[in-house]
């Protein structure tokens, strides 16, 4: 009997919250995709990972104007706005390792990553057209 596991992880059954991204990790090298190149020596202050973003949460919340009181009476139907990440799927994230949350989903292992721990993401324009 085969296992959809050994497949992709079904992962549209995961919803990334807040300003977080899901990351596939990549084995450590030095050197990105389109050959840029990280010194050694921030590499000794803190652990630098890269990867995959497979998805991204919905960004900064947005507070409404007058969340702070509490009436009953009115009706809820406004949507949460966000400020969007920076971050979309497809991109190349390099992060501190430091930030990250190592997960196991299916077999496969994955990363949750804050914005604020990704420093420069690598884009591949020709995904989006």
């Amino acid at each position: 009997m085969k296992s959809k596991m050994s497949s992709n992880p079904d992962i549209s059954k995961l919803i990334v919250v807040g300003d977080r991204v899901l990351v596939k990790p990549k084995s450590l090298n030095n050197k990105s995709r389109g050959g840029l190149y990280l010194p050694p020596g921030y590499k000794e202050k803190e652990e630098v990972q890269s990867g995959y973003v497979v998805k991204a949460g919905p960004g900064y919340p947005i507070p409404l104007p007058g969340d702070d009181i509490d009436e009953p009476w009115k009706k809820s139907d406004e949507k949460i706005k966000y400020i969007p990440l920076q971050a979309r799927v497809g991109d190349l994230a390099i992060y501190i390792q430091k930030g990250a949350v190592d997960i196991m989903f299916q077999g496969e292992n994955f990363c949750i990553v804050p914005q604020h721990s990704i420093l420069l993401l690598e884009r591949d324009e020709d995904l989006f057209d």
